[in-house]
C-alpha cells in the first residue's frame, strides 16, 4: 500500500464534525426513500414479534429480566434469551485510525475527512432509526471500543475521537489488529461497518473477516487512495505516509509507471471484491467526499433489495 500526503498541514478543525456531514447527507438523501436504512438490517431482524429464538451468554448491559434462569442453571453461566426482533440494534464502526488515514483520497481530499463523513453519515441514519452506535479504533497500537452512543452529541464524540486518533497515529495500518480484536472480544451479534483504505486484502484479513461474518452482519467501506504518480506532470509534493519518501517530480506523467500502478490497483480491487462477495459482505468504494453519500446510500439500497 502506497499512501501519499500533501505538504504537512497541522491546522485543526475548531467547528464540530457532524454539522457538515449532515448538510451533505440531507442533500443527497432527498430521494424516494424517506428512511435510507429501512431494510438494511434484514439479516438481523427476522420478524416483527419478540418470540423466543435462542440463547446467548449474558453481557454487560443486558436486562436482568431477559435472563433464562433454567438455561443458566444448566450452562453454569448466565444465559439471556434472544428474540427474533430485538428492540435496538448496535452498529459497530471499526475504523482504521492509523497513520495511513492522514494520506490523500482519490479526489485529492484527505482520507481522514472521508472517514469522518462515512461514519458520521451512517451513524446519523442509525441513530434516527433508533439504534445505538459504537466505535472500535486504534489508540496507538491498542484496540479501543467506546461505549454505545444514541444521540447526535454522541456521534460528534465518535468523530472527534477518530480525528484525534488519526492525528496521533504511528501505525501504518491497524486494520487486521482491529478485526482480530472484534472477533475475539465482541460476542453480541452486531452490524459491523469496517472503514479502511485500499491496503490489499491478504490471507490474514480474509481469515479474520470469515470469523466476523460467522457472527455479525458486516459492511465494508473502502476509501480509495490517491494516485502516487499522476498521469500528467506535476510539481505538487507527494510523500509516502510511512517513510516520508518524496515521489520524484520526473515520475509524474510517465505513462508506463501510471499503467503499471493502475494494473496493480485493478488486481487488488478484483481480489477484494471477490473475497467480499464470496462472504456475502455488503461493500462500496468511495472516491471522495463529493460522491460518498450517494455511494453509501446505493450500498444500503442494494442491501435492502437483496433481502426482499
Amino acid at each position: 500500500m502506497f499512501g501519499v500526503v500533501p505538504t504537512p498541514d497541522r491546522r485543526r478543525f475548531v467547528v464540530g464534525h457532524l454539522a457538515p456531514v449532515k448538510s451533505k447527507l440531507f442533500i443527497a438523501s432527498t430521494l424516494k426513500s424517506v428512511h435510507p436504512l429501512d431494510g438494511g438490517y434484514a439479516s438481523l431482524v427476522r420478524g416483527r414479534s419478540f418470540d423466543f429464538e435462542d440463547l446467548r451468554p449474558y453481557e454487560h448491559g443486558d436486562e436482568v429480566r431477559d435472563i433464562d434462569w433454567r438455561a443458566t442453571a444448566r450452562a453454569g453461566e448466565p444465559m439471556v434469551k434472544r428474540s427474533y426482533a430485538e428492540r435496538r440494534h448496535t452498529i459497530l464502526f471499526v475504523v482504521d485510525t492509523s497513520a495511513a488515514m492522514r494520506a490523500l483520497a482519490r479526489d485529492e481530499g484527505t482520507k481522514k475527512q472521508l472517514a469522518i463523513l462515512t461514519v458520521g453519515a451512517l451513524a446519523t441514519l442509525a441513530v434516527r432509526h433508533g439504534d445505538d452506535v459504537q466505535l472500535m479504533y486504534a489508540d496507538g497500537d491498542r484496540p479501543t471500543r467506546l461505549a454505545p452512543r444514541s444521540s447526535e452529541g454522541g456521534i460528534e464524540q465518535l468523530l472527534r475521537t477518530m480525528d484525534d486518533a488519526i492525528e496521533r497515529a504511528h501505525l501504518v495500518s491497524a486494520r487486521d489488529l482491529l478485526l482480530h480484536h472484534v472477533a475475539q472480544t465482541v460476542a453480541r451479534r452486531m452490524i459491523v461497518v469496517v472503514v479502511t483504505d485500499e491496503e490489499p486484502l491478504g490471507a490474514s484479513t480474509e481469515r479474520e473477516l470469515k470469523r466476523l461474518r460467522a457472527q455479525h452482519d458486516v459492511l465494508w467501506v473502502t476509501l480509495r487512495d490517491a494516485d502516487p504518480v499522476l498521469a500528467t506532470p506535476s510539481a505538487a509534493p507527494r510523500r509516502d505516509v510511512a517513510s516520508q519518501w518524496a515521489v520524484p517530480e520526473f515520475l509524474h506523467g510517465d505513462a508506463a509507471i501510471v499503467a503499471e500502478l493502475e494494473a496493480e490497483r485493478a488486481a487488488a480491487d478484483a481480489r477484494r471484491i471477490a473475497v467480499l462477495e464470496r462472504l456475502a459482505v455488503s461493500h462500496t468504494a468511495l472516491e471522495g467526499e463529493r460522491t460518498a453519500i450517494a455511494d453509501l446510500l446505493a450500498m444500503l439500497h442494494g442491501r435492502a433489495h437483496a433481502r426482499r
